[in-house]
């Protein structure tokens, strides 16, 4: 057992010179590595392998990194484009929710903006109201007015007529202002 693992040691510095260089955009993480060792120590165990000749041992490396790259690549390639999907459709969902939000601004918004019409418009009305109001009470008040100078006019004249007659039968009145007794 311990040969088997200094023969999977000895062969593996050689299996990469042999076999094809690995892309440069697919570089595998270091998780990868590890995986690629387990591979390669199990190949090495196995009996088949040890009976073979090195250079089909080799070959068999070399065919099995190459098939474990292989592998690696369209399972990177899977993973990316399992990627590309899922961040296309949260942009989707995001463009969604962003649209459905702004419609819902704008009809908020158009609400609210008919209704300060309204409420403008309601403003001027009482303001117009009470305007009117205003003007009835100083047109009220103006007539209150004229007729309370009327009457003070008519009593100034009536008091001037009463005098020139005390003044003209020579007699005195029964009752003064102040002087009632």
């Amino acid at each position: 057992m311990a040969e088997e693992v200094g023969v999977a040691k000895a062969v593996e510095p050689a299996a990469p010179l042999a076999a094809e260089p690995p892309l440069a955009s697919a570089v595998p993480p270091n998780d990868v590595v590890e995986e690629k060792a387990i591979v390669k120590a199990e190949k090495a165990s196995d009996p088949s392998v040890q009976k073979s000749s090195k250079g089909s041992v080799d070959k068999d490396v070399a065919l099995a990194e190459v098939e474990n790259e292989k592998r690696l690549s369209f399972i990177k390639a899977w993973e990316e484009s399992e990627k590309t999907k899922a961040e296309n459709k949260a942009q989707k969902k995001l463009s969604e929710v962003s649209s459905w939000e702004n419609t819902k601004k704008a009809a908020i918004e158009a609400k609210l903006k008919k209704i300060e019409e309204q409420l403008e418009k309601k403003k001027a009305d009482y303001g117009e109201t009470i305007k009117n109001k205003i003007a009835e009470i100083h047109k009220q008040a103006e007539e209150k007015k004229a007729m309370v100078e009327a009457r003070r006019r008519e009593e100034i004249l009536q008091a001037d007529e009463m005098s020139a007659k005390y003044r003209a039968t020579n007699q005195a009145p029964k009752q003064v202002g102040c002087f009632g007794c």
